[in-house]
């Protein structure tokens, strides 16, 4: 963010302002701090500014793959065919030329 000029002639970096200020209540009647979390009355944090617009997001798209979630795929593993080990054994066997070609020159 820029940096801006007051009517004084002093410099205010607004990043850093926002920044430094992001966790103090903002003014207001919503009770929020500045970054959007709901927050009580002594300033902790009730719900996070994320998981509202996760759940926002979630209302807005019906669609279930469009979900926010934190499920990871299992990794599959299967053997490999007669032409899969061919074609890597092929693989190594250029890569071995190559790194002689490299060696030689």
């Amino acid at each position: 963010m820029p940096k801006r000029r007051t009517a004084q002639g002093k410099m205010i970096d607004m990043g850093a302002l926002i920044a430094k200020n992001e966790n103090v209540r903002a003014v207001g009647n919503m009770k929020v701090n500045a970054r959007g979390d709901h927050i009580d009355s002594n300033g902790n944090v009730i719900t996070p500014v994320t998981e509202k617009v996760a759940k926002g997001y979630s209302k807005t798209v019906g669609h279930k793959s469009a979900q926010v979630t934190n499920y990871k795929r299992p990794s599959v593993k299967r053997e490999l065919t007669k032409e899969e080990i061919e074609l890597e054994q092929q693989l190594e066997a250029d890569f071995e030329v190559e790194q002689i070609k490299k060696t030689s020159k």
